[in-house]
């Protein structure tokens, strides 16, 4: 077991080649994380892309690289036109177009600030009554609009040589600090992530005998997992549940081989590694939680891969 204080990219670039059987992460979101803090957009989706490009020399043949990462759904783009919405019902404040017109009238060339105080309303009221909306994130925010991953993993894996093998959606406890504008449109609360599967051309063990048969039925053939989110974040800001590394350590290995996680944050792949009896080795840009990881994570007992029925 090894984990080190680096950057996804350098930590890669040290691996031998034809050496990890899986690689499972989950980036950086983009979501405003303070341990993201420090990347612009351009940067993050660089990150993300480089750190794919590493992996078609690192993979065995027939390996696999799992990234669990989401859509980001508020994403600032000040060329987008406002979204805006006539609300029929849940209005705080009864004041009407009619009352803000007639205002108006008896107070010609009167602020929107001086109306509003006349009315006993806010300003974005005198403004939603005279333009008939209301506007997402507020008069004064950016407008934010959907990026969905997709697009940057596939392009990201085509590039690299990979092929996206496979996809699952993790359906996970609703997100609602994400869903703030659930009141001024019909967008959908946040509970839901995606499981991307690049695949590294060559000749893949598939055995079926590495899960039972209800183990399959429930989870090994089917595309959507419900899996509960992790309950408190005390160690780091944004843990991933074990049973997501679990499920695909169990489905896409054998016993010995190197499984790695180069974006490692609290260490649990590593630690579900282990005690699936896989090697592993990780690395995280942020040393707090290389050193965390790293007291979590026991040492591995070395067994070789199981390949008796190759």
């Amino acid at each position: 077991m090894t984990v080190t204080q680096a950057d996804a990219r350098e930590f890669l670039a040290a691996l031998p080649a034809d050496s990890v059987a899986l690689s499972v992460w989950s980036p950086p979101y983009f979501v405003g994380k303070q341990y993201e803090s420090h990347l612009t957009f351009d940067a993050w989706k660089q990150l993300i892309s480089e750190s794919v490009a590493e992996h078609f020399r690192v993979l065995i043949p027939g390996g696999f690289l799992a990234i669990n990462i989401a859509d980001i759904l508020a994403l600032e783009d000040e060329s987008l036109p406002r979204v805006q919405a006539t609300l029929v019902r849940g209005k705080r404040s009864t004041v009407t177009r009619e009352d803000v017109v007639a205002a108006m009238e008896r107070h010609p060339g009167a602020s929107r600030p001086t109306i509003a105080a006349y009315l006993g309303c806010s300003e974005q009221t005198v403004q939603r009554r005279l333009e008939g909306n209301g506007i997402r994130g507020g008069k004064h925010g950016v407008q934010t609009r959907i990026y969905p991953v997709a697009q940057l993993v596939d392009a990201a894996f085509t590039a690299a040589g990979l092929v996206l093998y496979d996809r699952r959606i993790w359906v996970k406890d609703p997100a609602w600090a994400n869903s703030r504008w659930a009141a001024v449109s019909f967008r959908s609360v946040d509970e839901s992530e995606y499981i991307y599967i690049g695949w590294k051309p060559g000749p893949t063990r598939v055995d079926r005998d590495r899960l039972t048969s209800s183990e399959w039925g429930a989870w090994g053939s089917r595309g959507v997992w419900a899996i509960p989110s992790v309950r408190a974040n005390d160690d780091h800001e944004a843990k991933f549940p074990a049973e997501i590394p679990r499920r695909l350590i169990r489905m896409l290995t054998d016993p010995g081989d190197l499984v790695i996680d180069p974006f490692v944050g609290s260490g649990t792949t590593g630690v579900v590694a282990v005690a699936e009896g896989r090697r592993f080795a990780g690395s995280d840009l942020d040393a707090n939680y290389a050193q965390l990881a790293a007291s979590r994570i026991p040492e591995p007992i070395h067994l070789p891969p199981d390949r008796s029925s190759e």
